[in-house]
């Protein structure tokens, strides 16, 4: 039943260079195969659930796995995470939206800067875009403090902006940290709390998330329940959400809320 609430399930497809920023190298070519990975990983849940997602993708990556891309474009949204991970120019918002386009077929409206980092709105509606979902509405220390940004979507400059989900009230992030280190049944209250609330749920993770990651010296917090153990968690996090509302990308949920009331 989905009471018209939109369930936006978002995944980031990057190269997997986190452990660049603990001071372990690891070869471009090893990064990208990590997130593939990862990707096969997370389309066995998506694809045998059927829910409909957003796939927020670097440039980078769709170069190096169109045809993974383009299968993924034929059910799900394309949306851009600019060209690569690890670095950003201006110039990479266009470029790796028409990149996208190219691979795909589709149409690219949306973008979202890796690690949520701070992009100018006149430099995204330059681009092209009509929406961006480059904010966390929370505090995380070391990161950001977006505490003094709307909870929920508001215009930036003649942009619309779609934050990622927090709880009402105390704006308890519920992204992909706190999906593998709260107890699943808090995040699963919080998640329906917000959804009920605000009517609509927007949700992301990185597939390399999803597959193995031995080996890589990177905090047990980000790794935990790496592979096998998280994908079985998404299976029953979608299959619970799936009881409160309908799984839709951003592109069809911004539709239907510009379609005029009959």
């Amino acid at each position: 039943m989905s009471r018209n609430r939109s369930i936006l399930l978002s995944f980031d497809v990057e190269e997997f260079d986190m452990p660049l920023e603990y001071n372990q190298p690891v070869p471009m070519d090893q990064q990208l195969e990590v997130g593939y990975k990862g990707l096969r990983d997370t389309m066995e849940v998506i694809d045998a659930t059927g829910a409909t997602s957003t796939f927020f993708t670097t440039a980078h990556f769709a170069n190096s796995f169109p045809d993974a891309v383009r299968r993924i474009a034929q059910q799900h949204e394309i949306a851009s995470h600019t060209f690569y991970h690890s670095s950003f120019e201006v110039p990479h918002l266009l470029q790796s939206r028409l990149q996208l386009e190219a691979i795909t077929g589709n149409s690219v409206t949306g973008l979202r800067m890796p690690r949520m980092r701070y992009v100018a709105m006149p430099d995204v509606i330059a681009a092209g875009y009509t929406y961006d979902s480059s904010v966390n509405p929370t505090w995380l220390p070391g990161r950001y403090d977006n505490r003094d940004k709307p909870r929920t979507m508001y215009c930036e400059e003649g942009m619309l902006r779609l934050p990622a989900a927090v709880s009402p009230r105390m704006r308890i992030p519920l992204f992909w940290l706190a999906f593998k280190n709260m107890p699943y049944s808090l995040f699963k209250s919080l998640a329906i709390r917000t959804l009920k609330q605000d009517g609509y749920l927007c949700l992301y993770f990185h597939p390399w998330e999803f597959t193995s990651l031995d080996g890589y010296h990177i905090p047990g917090y980000t790794k935990r329940w790496a592979g096998e153990p998280l994908k079985q968690r998404l299976y029953k996090l979608i299959a619970d959400l799936g009881k409160e509302g309908d799984f839709v990308t951003i592109q069809q949920m911004l539709a239907q809320r510009r379609q005029p009331a009959l």
